[in-house]
């Protein structure tokens, strides 16, 4: 069992930035890989950004590719999200997850085996 917390959400205006985190805590050692993704009104929940927690390889959408950074803290169980140049499309509930097994489809949602309550980012025009 894993639990997960999100934090760092708000509201910014277009090229502005915001700072993702998650606290993982219970049984993190099993966790194989992590990811960001995200929901709008109306709209399906899609990946943003994937980690392999023990190499570190990551993987992005192509929609966030150079100005969303994830990174993972391991000694603290944290995983980050940096958002720099954030446009009024990336406005969603965003949501940390954690996989237990590896998975040809890093960002697919249905890969994932637990998942946070999800903080809200908004951007304005």
């Amino acid at each position: 069992q894993v639990l997960l917390a999100e934090s760092g959400g708000g509201s910014v205006q277009a090229g502005g930035s915001l700072r993702l985190s998650c606290a993982a805590s219970g049984s993190t050692r099993n966790i194989y890989r992590m990811g960001w993704f995200r929901q709008a009104p109306g709209e399906e929940r899609e990946g943003v950004a994937a980690i392999y927690t023990r190499i570190g390889g990551t993987y992005y959408a192509d929609s966030v590719k150079g100005r969303f950074t994830i990174s993972q803290d391991n000694a603290e169980n944290t995983l980050y999200l940096l958002m720099n140049n954030l446009k009024p499309e990336d406005t969603a509930l965003y949501f940390c997850a954690a996989a237990y097994y590896d998975s040809a489809y890093v960002l697919g949602p249905n890969e994932y085996d637990y998942w946070g309550q999800g903080t809200q980012v908004t951007v304005s025009s």
